[in-house]
């Protein structure tokens, strides 16, 4: 089996010990830093990451989010999953994480074993439950195993929880999925995040898609469903 690399960035060394053992105990790999700058260099390198897992707050010339932009930028990690660390807990600070393209958004303190669970959910392969490999609706297409989506021929760059998502409208037309049903199909049964989240993810994707935005159907109360008639 792959030894899965994982990136954390994290300050506080007592937090970045029990991380790197919880996920150590899992059999990952684990890289380590306490700023953002070092890091830079193995994106420069291209260095192979599965998963990064960021602090917000960090010392040094660019904090969390920023670089959490950097990742989203480079060709080679548009799509690797964030998983984001803060104790930052408003709102606003969330839909901050999710816009700069983390997948998921921690607040601390966290239980470890959430923790995990999170990561297993980011680490799950996106196409495991695919029913064939590419997806044609005309001016949109999903290729799953490569997890490229395409609108009017041009390759756009979604997260990795935007692809889930998208893939799960996709996969059953006139479909309505509820709110609840995203997070616990996505982000995992035991996840404590609100509508809202997924509120925040479906109108990144929207703006992604552009000229396919309207694929996806907003139904009032209830949850988004993805167009049956093209």
């Amino acid at each position: 089996m792959k030894k899965v690399n994982i990136l954390v960035i994290e300050d506080e060394k007592d937090i970045q010990d029990l991380i790197c053992f919880q996920l150590k105990s899992e059999g990952h790999h684990v890289i380590v830093h306490d700023r953002a700058d070092p890091a830079l260099s193995l994106l420069e390198r291209e260095e192979p990451i599965d998963l990064f897992i960021i602090d917000w707050m960090l010392p040094g010339s660019m904090n969390g989010l920023e670089f959490t932009k950097k990742i989203r930028s480079h060709k080679a990690y548009k799509e690797t999953p964030i998983v984001m660390l803060t104790a930052l807990t408003q709102p606003d600070n969330i839909v901050a994480g999710l816009d700069a393209g983390a997948d998921d958004y921690i607040t601390k303190p966290f239980d470890l074993a959430v923790l995990q669970a999170r990561v297993r959910v980011q680490l799950r392969d996106t196409s495991a439950n695919a029913s064939s490999d590419l997806m044609d609706f005309g001016l949109l297409k999903i290729e799953n195993s490569k997890c490229r989506v395409h609108v009017n021929d041009i390759e756009i760059n979604l997260t990795s929880t935007e692809f889930k998502i998208l893939q799960m409208l996709a996969q059953r037309p006139g479909h309505v999925f509820t709110r609840e049903q995203f997070i616990s199909n996505i982000l995992g049964e035991h996840v404590f995040v609100t509508g809202r989240t997924i509120d925040t993810h479906i109108a990144g994707l929207r703006k992604k898609l552009g000229d396919g935005s309207n694929l996806i159907e907003t139904i009032r109360g209830i949850g988004y469903r993805f167009k049956d008639a093209l």
